[in-house]
């Protein structure tokens, strides 16, 4: 069964080397489709072997995975980010899987590592993805984050470390800013092109809603001060898309009394899930912080 493995670029001369480094064991042909990359990502593509291809420069990945999917050849295709890369123990099952056959598509578990640490609770962990796959069993949309649709058999991994994807995310404050801001932008277009329409409660319900989930359901105080700043950091992306919402319609003027009541559910909800966990959390964190400085 000859296996390719497809990458996406632009921009990614940091981190290409470690990702086709960890790939080519299992790789009969190596794929990248750049998007018009103006540093040394294609020369590394090509001391790797890689077939390269071009995509005009969008602001996400998604337009561009299919057309890289169109030009692999073999009968199973891994899809990779130049940000991630695979330990031995799981390239050695997707091996197995190709050899068996017996799998249509894959859920393969994702480690991601964020600000220099593991984050295994905040919604973060196992994070399964739809990486390997039959030829032609797998389509991307075209629209930011959405899940691709599937056909035939699924197989899923166990949510453990030795077959998960090591996901090298957001390293800086900075980048995870810089990306939220592309990102809500597109977001805020898609949400208006459906003909949704800005609510003032959404100031309070989108941004509180994400961090509760976050920190208290997907148990983020776990990960300690990391989970609760990604907790933060989740909800002002949020809070970006709405208010980017509000900004493209205009800025209504919306009555601040109208919030009242989303600003109460808001603190019921954090009294409820503050007595739902470990008692006094945020508090701990904070003289665990305190400490620290």
């Amino acid at each position: 069964m000859k296996v390719s493995v497809v990458v996406n670029t632009y921009n990614e001369e940091k981190n290409l080397a470690r990702c086709l480094e960890s790939v080519h064991q299992l790789a009969d042909e190596i794929v990248v489709v750049d998007m018009h990359s103006d540093d040394k990502t294609v020369d590394i593509a090509k001391k790797y072997g890689a077939k390269v291809f071009y995509y005009d420069y969008t602001r996400f990945v998604e337009p561009a995975r299919n057309f890289a999917l169109s030009k692999a050849s073999g009968d199973w295709t891994f899809l990779i980010d130049a940000d991630e890369e695979l330990p031995e123990t799981l390239v050695k099952k997707l091996k197995e899987i190709a050899k068996e056959n017996t799998a249509d598509f894959v859920e393969i578990p994702r480690q991601n590592i964020i600000f220099g640490k593991w984050i295994q609770h905040s919604r973060w962990w196992p994070d399964f993805l739809v990486r390997f796959f039959r030829k032609g069993r797998v389509k991307f949309s075209d629209k930011i984050h959405v899940p691709p649709t599937t056909e035939g058999n699924r197989l899923t991994l166990e949510a453990k470390q030795e077959y998960a994807i090591i996901h090298h995310n957001f390293q800086t404050i900075s980048q995870f800013i810089e990306r939220l801001n592309r990102y809500s932008d597109i977001q805020a277009d898609e949400i208006i092109k459906k003909g949704e329409k800005f609510r003032g409660m959404d100031l309070i319900t989108e941004p509180s809603s994400e961090f509760f989930s976050r920190f208290f359901a997907g148990s983020g105080y776990k990960d300690g001060v990391h989970g609760l700043v990604l907790a933060f950091l989740q909800a002002f992306s949020e809070l970006a898309v709405v208010l980017k919402v509000w900004e493209k319609l205009g800025f209504e003027q919306i009555p601040i009394k109208n919030l009242g009541k989303s600003a109460q559910r808001a603190v019921s909800d954090f009294y409820y899930w503050q007595s739902k966990t470990s008692s006094g959390i945020l508090e701990k964190i904070y003289f665990r912080i305190k400490r620290k400085i």
